[in-house]
């Protein structure tokens, strides 16, 4: 048995889960929040015990220290060489990276010059890789890219219809986002359809404050919602989604808080999506809350779920049909209201939802038998798709 970690860094935060390979059993979780800030909060959970501190962790580097000695404070474990693996979430791989990747120098150089694709992750999930490295030199690292799934999709779907340069020379295309989720969903999903995963088509719903919508193909990406970055795509928590690009040199020369490109794409990024509309909050428990007595909420939750009721219908199309239909993630798995209404009068594209089964906790089949498209909820695990990785490049290794 060994001991693997599963990180995903974000531009302020460390997400992490601890397994027990190759049993898959988790050990221990942890989330690091408020890095930078003078009361950054890191809460650790196993067994029955929550351990929650509130201290000062200045930056990654610190974080990363101050996670491996709770693990030692907490007896998780007796001595840190007995975490033998290590896997990271990484944004964005380009075209560089088409499958999870054992971390080398030339590698994290690579995830570094990255960073432009993935400004706000890319630069902070290497300096973990290289501070779990100088600790754990013998440990395995491996990057595990949330692009990766999506290289499979053909040309039609990833190329922007812009002069052929702006491809061949600064690599302008769709990388999407979310890979690892609508993989692990997809795979579930072939599960309950009882067919090969070579044998299935599916519209996958990653739908949390960020979301992102996936039409998978024999197990492969074929179309996804996100693009360039993940600002494109379906309208999000905080961020616009698609929209016509000549709005932003307009509001940089209408709006005097708007004062540059980078102004515009931190509007787009932090203030758009549910929050912009609303005025309420970015949180759709909160949106849907304040429906009845506040008509931008209710307005939000309408555009959110036209939008995504937009990419299903485009995706059925490239699919010519659908096995499945399955939401995952935060407001995937949990909103009620949100799946009644993305779902509701798709019945001529033979999905039928079964009211008495989207409720609260529901997981699996929530389809009527006459759907022809099952409808399923299914619970995401990505921290277990990278500790499953580190497990197989390890035993390559």
């Amino acid at each position: 048995m060994t001991k693997t970690l599963a990180v995903n860094a974000g531009s302020s935060s460390l997400k992490w889960q601890m397994y027990e390979m190759p049993a898959e059993k988790v050990i221990a979780k942890g989330l690091i929040e408020r890095i930078g800030l003078p009361d950054a909060i890191s809460t650790v959970k196993f067994g029955e015990t929550k351990d929650e501190r509130t201290l000062e962790i200045p930056d990654h580097k610190t974080a990363v220290t101050i996670l491996l000695d709770d693990l030692k404070r907490l007896k998780i474990v007796s001595d840190i060489s007995e975490i033998t693996g290590v896997g990271h979430r990484i944004v964005a791989g380009g075209e560089d990276f088409k499958e999870s990747t054992v971390v080398t120098p030339e590698v994290l150089k690579k995830i570094e010059e990255l960073a432009p694709y993935a400004p706000l992750h890319n630069p902070s999930e290497a300096v973990v890789m290289r501070v779990f490295d100088d600790i754990l030199p013998n440990a395995t690292s491996v990057a595990v890219f949330d692009t990766a799934f999506h290289t499979t999709m053909p040309a039609k779907a990833y190329r922007y219809p812009m002069p052929n340069k702006y491809y061949d020379k600064y690599t302008v295309r769709k990388y999407g986002a979310h890979g690892t989720s609508h993989f692990y969903v997809s795979r579930e999903a072939a599960k309950l359809l009882g067919k090969p995963i070579e044998e299935t088509k599916m519209i996958t719903c990653h739908i949390g404050n960020g979301g992102s919508i996936t039409a998978v193909k024999g197990g492969k990406s074929v179309d996804t919602s996100m693009g360039f970055t993940p600002l494109g795509g379906i309208m999000m928590g905080t961020r616009s989604g698609d929209l016509d690009p000549s709005i932003l040199p307009f509001v940089i020369e209408q709006d005097p808080d708007i004062k540059n490109s980078q102004d515009a794409i931190d509007m787009l990024n932090k203030q758009s999506g549910l929050l912009g509309v609303s005025g309420v909050s970015s949180d759709m428990r909160d949106i849907i809350d304040n429906m009845d007595k506040n008509e931008n909420a209710k307005l939000a939750f309408e555009m959110y779920v036209d939008r995504v009721k937009k990419f299903i219908g485009q995706y059925l199309a490239v699919l010519n049909g659908a096995d499945a239909l399955v939401f995952t993630a935060g407001v995937g798995e949990n909103s009620i209201p949100f799946r009644a209404a993305v779902l509701d009068e798709m019945d001529w594209l033979g999905i039928v939802v079964d009211p008495e089964k989207n409720v609260i906790g529901a997981t699996g089949d929530i389809s009527l038998p006459e759907s022809r498209v099952r409808i399923f909820v299914i619970p995401t695990d990505e921290e277990l798709v990278i500790a499953r990785d580190v497990e197989r490049l390890s035993a390559a290794n």
